[in-house]
């Protein structure tokens, strides 16, 4: 057995010292493994601390946060399963580029494999290189380690743990390591030819794209040019007769900004041989999903410009598809759905508003609803694309953008929009423990229609997989969603219908706290409204 020469408290003081360098946020995990640490980063002063029970919920917390502010958010945890929890946060993380920070406390190594209490193999387990802490020697090994996008930091304690603690220490300066980018280079493009751009999660405003057709995925920033997404099935056509004169409406070329995954006829323009790909990364991952032959850069040099003659023909597809949207809202058979949701909040949005959108329908919705806006930040968990811990993102998502804005009387507003099934699936987020910091301005829209509503839309929702689709998608639940809410104290509104919606989230706007909106909708009619929408826009070309 080796012992180590560092005592708990000794470690967890130099070990604190170091992350608040780092760290302006830290979530922490009740245990007692993490104890003296959690006791000395409460005492320093110069960390926001924020708890939370779950540290499942604890980790997507902290990513929402490091959404807005775009540096690492910490997690604090003790040994054994606790870790584990804060995977699926950390998958999100690496696929989204978030910076996160999971540190986790252990037991000795000595103890590893003996079958001692609440000891596993912390090391590698969440999917990253794991930096080790077992005296004040290796604090040094996190100088740099904040370069990185995700952070395992796994700190051993021994006992006793928390003798002679805490004390408290001076505050020290903050730093910020940057994440290390990846630089493609630069590319020439001519936009002469029939260029557009499709930009997904992670995307930016490239300099010199200004003025291209842009089909842009909500959390991308607000083209100037804006293209519905329904319009990909007329750029899919090589010719499109339009006023008495055939037009070409395939592109030539298509640039790729960032990380695009929500819409299969988007993704089948990428596919089409012949269309030339350029795909821009920032990052080590480089999207081309068809694994095409792609050119890929990080900057573009360009030369010509996009022609009248094309400007004028996407706009065109993308008013065709957007009134296609509208008109199908406006039609009484397909009911209250999700989508009129989507319009409904993206109607009541204001400038200076966040908006966060749970992965499924939801996410599509807003983007057939004309999202993004300019002058509402959007996020949404697109790396992975799962549904996991939205609620506590959400909430995470709020406190970075009112811990931005500390002085104003009131804090900025967040809006999220979740399906019912995301909402059921994190809601231990809807906790917040008293001491910690709370949301004051956040309102959370549940599209509620009693199950998994997108598989209505995919192939499994087709008429003869109807004996079975219950059971293994529609998932039904008939959960109280009010008698929720009022178990974890949140104010709680129920609406069926656009108009009652579009109240509500008005009325929201001079409620302070937390509000929790539930649109009692249908997923019925979801297929045929989806079809609708295709064949609307299929018909005008």
């Amino acid at each position: 057995m080796t012992v180590a020469d560092t005592t708990s408290p000794e470690l967890a003081r130099v070990l604190a010292k170091e992350l608040a360098r780092h760290l302006t946020d830290v979530v922490i995990c009740p245990g007692s493994r993490n104890s003296a640490l959690s006791l000395e980063l409460i005492a320093r002063g110069d960390v926001r601390i924020h708890s939370r029970i779950d540290e499942r919920c604890a980790a997507f917390v902290a990513l929402g946060m490091a959404r807005v502010t775009g540096r690492h958010v910490g997690v604090l945890t003790t040994s054994g399963t606790a870790v584990a929890n804060c995977l699926p946060a950390m998958v999100e993380s690496q696929h989204s580029h978030t910076p996160l920070a999971i540190i986790s406390a252990d037991r000795p190594e000595y103890l590893v494999g003996t079958g001692a209490n609440q000891t596993i193999e912390q090391r590698g387990l969440l999917g990253v290189d794991t930096i080790e802490i077992t005296d004040v020697a290796d604090v040094d090994k996190l100088i740099d380690a904040f370069g990185n996008v995700s952070v395992h930091i796994n700190a051993r304690f021994a006992e006793p743990l928390v003798e002679g603690m805490p004390a408290r220490a001076e505050k020290v300066n903050k730093v910020r390591v940057g994440i290390h980018p990846v630089d493609h280079g630069d590319i020439s493009v001519d936009l002469s030819k029939r260029t557009l751009v499709i930009a997904g999660d992670e995307a930016w405003r490239v300099d010199g794209l200004e003025d291209v057709p842009t089909i842009a995925e909500p959390s991308a920033p607000a083209p100037y040019h804006p293209v519905h997404p329904l319009a990909a099935s007329v750029f899919s056509r090589v010719q499109v007769s339009a006023e008495g004169y055939v037009v070409n409406t395939k592109p030539e070329q298509i640039i790729v900004v960032g990380h695009p995954t929500l819409h299969r006829q988007v993704m089948a323009l990428l596919a089409d041989e012949d269309i030339d790909i350029i795909v821009l990364s920032r990052t080590d991952v480089v999207c081309n999903p068809q694994r095409r032959d792609v050119r890929i850069a990080s900057r573009v040099k360009t030369t010509g410009a996009p022609t009248k003659e094309w400007l004028k023909i996407c706009d065109a597809a993308a008013q065709l598809a957007a009134q296609s949207v509208r008109d199908v809202l406006a039609e009484p058979d397909y009911g209250f759905t999700g989508l009129h949701v989507a319009a409904a909040v993206a109607d009541t949005l204001g400038t200076g508003d966040t908006l966060f959108v749970g992965a499924s329908n939801p996410i599509r919705d807003c983007s057939f609803v004309g999202m993004p806006f300019d002058g509402v930040d959007t996020y949404t968990p697109r790396g992975a694309a799962g549904i996991d811990g939205s609620i506590s993102q959400a909430v995470g998502v709020a406190l970075a953008v009112q811990a931005r804005e500390p002085d104003l009387l009131r804090a900025p507003r967040t809006v999220a929009l979740l399906g019912d099934v995301t909402f059921l699936h994190d809601a231990g987020g809807l906790l917040t423990p008293v001491h910690s910091i709370a949301a004051e301005n956040l309102t959370i829209v549940i599209a509620n229609d009693d199950g998994g509503g997108i598989f209505n839309t995919l192939e499994v929702g087709a008429e003869e997989y109807q004996p079975g689709f219950e059971q293994a998608f529609g998932t039904a639940h008939h959960v109280n969603v009010a008698d929720l809410c009022h178990a974890y104290g949140i104010e709680h509104r129920s609406v069926d219908s656009i108009e009652e919606l579009i109240d509500a989230l008005n009325d929201t706007i001079d409620i302070p706290g937390l509000n929790i909106i539930e649109a009692c909708t249908t997923r019925t009619t979801r297929r045929a409204l989806h079809e609708q929408l295709v064949q609307k826009v299929s018909m005008g070309n």
